[in-house]
């Protein structure tokens, strides 16, 4: 974990990442929060039921929580601009994951739009939107995917990328991945 963190912060502090250059305005989201079939609000007790009936046997019990709930991170939350830019976000996200040749062949011929719904839950929970995350566990879910360090460092450099792109304040941008880096043990495989 000290190395991911310590190449993370490394790539958080390089000149090129933390230049301030001018970010293009936000762009509206390609898929609607509809599309992605993410429950609102009026529907979270039905929500919260269907999930922990779909989510149960998927979940390995000994694998980390993929979504730590941080109601603290309600204004980061709304800087990501709500469910609506993590759709958005989700859609850049994508499109530079199946670009990226590290990432392509983990990407290429997934249910993108599964794993884009997926990714748009479990962001709003760990930033305390009031979502319900419906996806498995990190181990479980990349299982067999022989996921290496180098593998798993592109996803983060495309992650940010895609942040920086959509306008999302770098103290923001470092909020979440600090909540999502420790589960890189049980994403990386080999």
């Amino acid at each position: 974990m000290k190395i991911v963190l310590l190449s993370l912060s490394l790539l958080l502090a390089s000149p090129a990442f933390a230049q301030e250059t001018p970010l293009p305005p936000p762009t509206e989201p390609t898929t609607s929060a509809d599309e992605l079939d993410i429950p609102d609000a009026t529907d979270a007790d039905e929500t919260a039921a269907k999930a922990e009936e779909a989510a149960t046997p998927d979940r390995d019990p000994a694998a980390m929580d993929p979504a730590p709930a941080d109601a603290s991170l309600r204004p980061v939350f709304d800087q990501f601009g709500g469910e609506p830019g993590l759709v958005a976000l989700m859609d850049l996200f994508m499109t530079k994951l199946v670009a990226d040749p590290r990432t392509k062949p983990f990407f290429e011929n997934a249910n993108q739009a599964a794993v884009k719904k997926h990714l748009v839950e479990q962001f709003c929970v760990i930033l305390g939107g009031g979502c319900t995350y419906t996806g498995r566990d990190m181990r479980t879910a990349h299982k067999g995917f022989d996921i290496g360090r180098d593998q798993f460092n592109a996803l983060v450099e495309d992650l940010q990328k895609a942040m920086s792109e959509r306008g999302i304040p770098f103290r923001a941008q470092n909020k979440l991945l600090a909540k999502l880096a420790p589960l890189h043990r049980d994403i990386e495989h080999r």
